[in-house]
């Protein structure tokens, strides 16, 4: 989906409620929801009068109105409408978990014609009027040093974050904010901010820029990258030139051999966790991210891990707290074939290629690359093969 349909949807949802009259009551409780403030607070009213006369019903004849059934099944549907148009923008939309509850005891009983009979065993709702009923994961986020705030648009998704892009019109470009999940324990939380940590020490053209870190939300700021590593060479395999692809690959190696030089590991290269920078003309610089798993000198964190992570896995390895270089050396082989065939098949190259990537994974560790400078070495010395069908002009 384009960012262009994603913002028609976003549109056509805010023009539906624009107008659509609210008790000032209401709408104080959303005033971070940009332009679905109206919405949500439209729900949270409707609902409030119609759990109100379903008390009253249940204490008097328990017979729930017919008109009122209508109303309150429509109102549930359209609650469920908009949670799939944000979901399709990456905005989750939820309702607070008691007036879920009441929510789904009610589908099971309201019926469109004659009324809806209230169950014997119905307990009183518990009305909600000082806070917000429905929830939205803080899809704006507030400049520090100006009164000004930014909508937030999910980009990604990992294991222990969310990642989400804003524009910031002062500075006239994107900008990335990468937040911790709200399940995580105190251990992961812990390497959520070493991660952020480690990334704001490292400072290099190949790794991701990261800025400012908001303690209370567990979160940071970061650059934004059009792409990961996955995404542009698939889009663009067709047309990447050997020296493209050559250049690529080495922004990557450097990215790492930095890494390295600096005593880190990274421990979870992957096709996702390399970051594409599009420029005119099309240049690009490649930054490596997520640093979630990295091994940094002195670390506590690593010294009794022994289940392996992380999503190419050398398997001459049995524990992570063992992971070292030529472990390293294994999945880079991976992102190598990958970057000089467009393909996820180890074995597509060929040549003076496909030796340096052998020479990566060998399953005969001590036959592997002992560091990333030899790798950059060999690569740097690599021409197209004769018969390479890549050669559009970089």
């Amino acid at each position: 989906m384009t960012a262009r349909v994603e913002q028609l949807m976003m549109d056509d949802l805010a023009a539906k409620y624009a107008d659509i009259d609210v008790d000032p009551s209401y709408l104080r409780l959303y005033p971070d929801h940009g332009a679905i403030s109206r919405m949500c607070a439209s729900f949270h009213e409707r609902l409030n009068r119609h759990f109100d006369f379903m008390n009253y019903k249940s204490g008097t004849n328990r017979h729930f109105n017919a008109n009122d059934s209508r109303d309150l099944i429509a109102l549930i549907d359209e609650i469920d409408d908009a949670q799939q148009i944000l979901g399709n923008v990456g905005i989750v939309l939820s309702v607070r978990e008691d007036y879920a509850q009441v929510i789904s005891r009610c589908r099971r009983f309201l019926v469109e014609a004659y009324g809806s009979p209230i169950p014997d065993d119905f307990e009183r709702i518990r009305l909600v009027k000082y806070e917000p009923v429905l929830i939205l994961p803080d899809t704006r986020i507030r400049a520090a040093s100006r009164q000004q705030s930014y909508e937030l648009q999910m980009v990604g998704e990992g294991a222990f974050a969310f990642v989400y892009r804003y524009y910031d019109p002062e500075y006239d470009i994107p900008f990335a904010l990468k937040r911790a999940k709200r399940d995580l324990g105190e251990k992961e939380l812990l390497r959520f901010r070493r991660e952020f940590d480690l990334m704001h020490e490292l400072r290099f053209p190949y790794v991701l820029d990261v800025y400012r870190y908001n303690e209370e939300r567990h979160e940071y700021t970061m650059e934004y990258c059009d792409a990961t590593l996955n995404d542009y060479i698939l889009r663009f395999n067709t047309t990447l030139s050997f020296v493209t692809r050559k250049r690529i690959a080495l922004q990557f190696l450097y990215g790492l051999n930095y890494l390295h030089t600096n005593g880190h590991l990274h421990r979870d290269i992957s096709f996702r966790n390399i970051l594409v920078k599009q420029y005119d003309g099309s240049a690009v610089i490649v930054k490596l991210s997520d640093f979630g798993l990295a091994k940094r000198r002195g670390s506590d964190l690593t010294s009794s891990e022994s289940e392996l992570r992380g999503t190419i896995i050398d398997p001459t390895i049995g524990s992570f707290k063992d992971y070292g270089v030529r472990n390293e050396v294994y999945s880079i082989g991976f992102i190598l074939s990958f970057i000089f065939s467009g393909r996820k098949d180890i074995a597509a190259c060929s040549g003076a290629t496909r030796r340096v990537i052998d020479k990566c994974v060998s399953y005969d560790l001590p036959a592997r690359y002992s560091d990333v400078l030899s790798i950059v070495r060999d690569i740097e010395g690599l021409e197209p093969e004769p018969t390479s069908t890549n050669e559009t002009p970089a």
